[in-house]
């Protein structure tokens, strides 16, 4: 079973969810995960399907006449799906401002570990004049390394972050 991993982008329209998987599904293809968004009008996702290697030519292909949608495919890593390092479930807060993703992410790659999820917004708080920044991030980290040193290096970005682990 072939790994692919499919970015799509497009503007969003009712049915397109249903109609990208009965594509996947039509090919012999097996949704397997996803991470799918509505930001500014337009369809963002991310999927993970399986295919047998003699569906490969034709799934690409039925995939890539997807309708006003662009659609980018690669081949996934078999090899990733064994590794399991340990990961952290993070829910950051603090006072939003330009370039507060470009610190929290700088911090975890000198630390040597990897953001794999990524989910962040701001929105209005009025009592504090001032927007919020929320994100929730999975970390994994390098062997060895102990979870509160990533913590406390994100912390000490600025007084008003707040980083918190979230159990699974």
């Amino acid at each position: 079973m072939k790994q692919l991993v499919l970015t799509i982008i497009g503007k969003d329209r009712p049915g397109l969810v249903d109609e990208i998987s009965a594509t996947i599904l039509e090919h012999h293809g097996n949704w397997m995960t996803s991470n799918l968004s509505h930001l500014a009008g337009q369809f963002a996702g991310i999927i993970q399907i399986g295919v047998a290697e003699e569906h490969l030519q034709e799934i690409q292909s039925a995939l890539n006449t997807l309708s006003g949608l662009e659609v980018h495919i690669e081949s996934g890593d078999t090899d990733a799906a064994v590794q399991t390092p340990e990961t952290l479930n993070l829910v950051i807060t603090g006072n939003d401002r330009p370039g507060i993703v470009k610190e929290l992410s700088s911090v975890i790659r000198h630390k040597g570990a990897n953001i794999t999820h990524l989910n962040s917004r701001q929105r209005s708080a009025p009592n504090w004049g001032v927007p919020i920044f929320s994100a929730f991030a999975t970390v994994t980290l390098p062997a060895g390394m102990h979870k509160d040193n990533v913590i406390e290096a994100l912390e000490s970005i600025t007084s008003d972050l707040v980083v918190d682990i979230e159990s699974e």
